[in-house]
């Protein structure tokens, strides 16, 4: 395969989690990679979380890549415009946009009816979830589609298969991560005329900075977290869903995807690539065929 050296990409949504991960895959592939979010050194967002933008950045420079961090509001048409603007300007293309934003781990209220639920935190989920998606397609798909073999990932959580069948934890996020997946079915059809690609997303049960906290885990000593959940144990880093995303920007032959709902642990089987331990964690089938089938947690031949 070859490397992304010359490649540009934008990682809407890179500071933290899936995001983070696939800034600093791309970047050790060789890509030029645009970062942002809401939180830098100088400010914080609503989420009120540590990790910034510039972090992001020096991780994907110390792989071998170019980290570009801007401070973007997605759901701001201005801010997205002149990020795009400044893309082009710099470097005229744009290869690979991944569209990670997100942002609503807490404003979900788990396992809780509509009637019950907050209407403020719902919408504003909502709008984090797929309005800013929709923003940054409208400006930044004119300039990707400029060239032959564009990349888009539209990253959510479940594919589509899964998430058919099954109640996402509430109906607002149920609402959020299925509407990316026919989002990114949309984009399809819209990209192919310009032989470009859009596919969706999902990594398994991701070690973010949120879900290590969570957990009362680090990254050294994650495998304590099955303490407190036994089926923690098919859990992966947010790099392996970086090394999805980097996989399928060096196929020649991408367009094959197109449309498609895809895991992390699907395209490890695909194309061959490990996450950080060496190991190749299928979280989608360990969850129907293990932890939903109430089988006691056992990772082998799932990971």
């Amino acid at each position: 395969m070859k490397s992304l050296s010359g490649k540009v990409a934008l990682v809407a949504g890179g500071t933290r989690g899936a995001g983070r991960g696939i800034a600093m895959e791309l970047g050790a592939a060789g890509a030029t990679v645009y970062i942002t979010g809401r939180t830098t050194r100088n400010e914080t967002s609503e989420y009120g979380r540590p990790e910034t933008i510039e972090e992001t950045a020096e991780l994907v420079n110390e792989l071998g890549g170019i980290g570009i961090p801007v401070q973007v509001d997605h759901l701001i048409h201005e801010q997205v415009q002149a990020l795009v603007e400044r893309i082009e300007k710099e470097h005229g293309r744009l290869d690979v946009l991944v569209n990670d934003i997100w942002g609503g781990e807490y404003l979900a209220e788990w396992n809780t009816p509509i009637w019950e639920h907050s209407l403020e935190k719902g919408f504003r989920m909502l709008r984090l979830a797929i309005d800013t998606h929709i923003v940054t397609n409208h400006y930044a798909l004119p300039l990707l589609i400029k060239n032959k073999d564009g990349l888009v990932i539209e990253v959510t959580d479940g594919t589509e298969e899964y998430n058919h069948s099954r109640y996402r934890l509430s109906l607002f996020y149920d609402l959020a991560k299925s509407s990316v997946i026919r989002m990114a079915k949309a984009l399809a059809q819209e990209l192919s005329p310009y032989e470009c690609t859009a596919v969706s997303l999902t990594p398994g049960w991701m070690r973010s900075e949120i879900m290590l906290e969570e957990f009362g885990v680090t990254e050294e000593n994650w495998k304590d977290g099955a303490k407190t959940d036994p089926h923690f144990i098919i859990s992966e880093t947010p790099r392996y869903i970086g090394r999805a995303v980097t996989a399928i920007a060096l196929d020649p032959e991408k367009h094959k995807l197109n449309g498609q709902s895809l895991s992390s642990g699907q395209l490890a089987k695909m194309y061959n690539f490990y996450d950080v331990d060496g190991s190749q964690p299928d979280c989608m089938r360990y969850l129907v065929e293990v932890q939903e089938a109430g089988k006691s947690a056992n990772a082998e031949g799932y990971r």
